[in-house]
């Protein structure tokens, strides 16, 4: 009898991590990253509530997270199946290397975080699943060195992604040095402060090379009690979108740099981003807004 119990308690239990994991509005698939040295790697998606019921094809964000952080972070430490319910797009949330800065290693070769990204991730998810496998239907965002891994390929690959968008970007970071920083993840990352290999990742040199034509919608943001560095860096990168004559959209918003101000700033990004990506919205009801100083141009 007590074989039996048990038994009816694991499965139960089962059921109830699998139905949970159904609620939680996402799911999670594994596939092999070429470009990691053929490792299997897992990310999140969340799927657009008409996908099963339809044939049709849908927009895709790609949003990664910051230092420290894995494929998980977006699920678990904001409300985003909530807040995607309203758009008929695919979301999906890669696996990236916790320290790897979204860049090819310098220090290891067989990590290629950049490749693994566009000729991976992107590749996999265009042929797995009905996404608009063309810059017009594709986007990606991101937090902290995920604010500045998404500027950076938003800008590199200009001609892949119609917007972009970064939430408190470390957007200055390629051109950190490692010593005044006093962070060894720089070095391995980008290399030496010489590096010439730095000015092909750094999105205040990227953003001076796209043609006219090929310039994405721009959104970033930053709380205003961020560290002054990072305030100073997003500061100046809007001044030279300025000089540059780039529509974007900065904004400085209440707050440090914490999951508060990027739950609250992932809405706006996919309000903002909507529109370009074609995505249709749910109108019944919006989300909340928080005042802050915004400059377009």
């Amino acid at each position: 009898m007590r074989l039996k119990l048990s038994v009816f308690l694991l499965m139960a239990g089962i059921m109830a991590s699998a139905a949970s994991a159904l609620a939680g509005g996402y799911q999670t698939v594994t596939f092999v990253a070429p470009h990691l040295g053929g490792i299997k790697v897992n990310a999140n998606v969340i799927l657009p509530r008409d996908y099963a019921g339809s044939k049709r094809r849908f927009p895709v964000l790609y949003l990664v997270d910051g230092y420290s952080g894995n494929y998980t972070a977006w699920v678990t430490k904001s409300h985003i199946t909530q807040y995607a319910a309203r758009y008929e797009e695919i979301i999906v949330m890669p696996e990236y290397g916790a320290t790897s800065w979204y860049v090819n290693s310098y220090a290891n070769p067989s990590l290629r975080w950049e490749d693994y990204i566009i000729e991976d991730v992107i590749p996999y998810f265009d042929s797995h699943y009905r996404t608009i496998a063309a810059r017009r239907g594709r986007a990606i965002a991101g937090d902290s060195m995920g604010g500045y891994g998404a500027m950076m390929l938003g800008l590199k690959y200009a001609d892949m992604f119609a917007a972009v968008a970064s939430l408190s970007g470390t957007l200055r970071c390629a051109e950190w040095d490692p010593a005044k920083m006093k962070d060894a993840t720089l070095s391995a990352a980008f290399g030496p402060l010489d590096n010439p290999a730095r000015a092909a990742v750094d999105p205040f040199k990227l953003v001076k090379k796209i043609p006219p034509a090929q310039i994405p919608q721009i959104y970033f943001s930053i709380g205003e009690g961020d560290s002054q560095v990072m305030l100073e860096d997003n500061r100046a990168f809007a001044r030279l979108l300025a000089q540059l004559k780039i529509v974007y959209q900065y904004r400085e918003v209440p707050g440090g740099h914490l999951w508060p101000v990027w739950e609250r700033q992932i809405q706006r990004v996919l309000a903002f981003q909507a529109p370009v990506l074609g995505v249709e919205v749910e109108t019944s009801h919006c989300a909340k807004r928080e005042p802050d100083h915004v400059q377009h141009h």
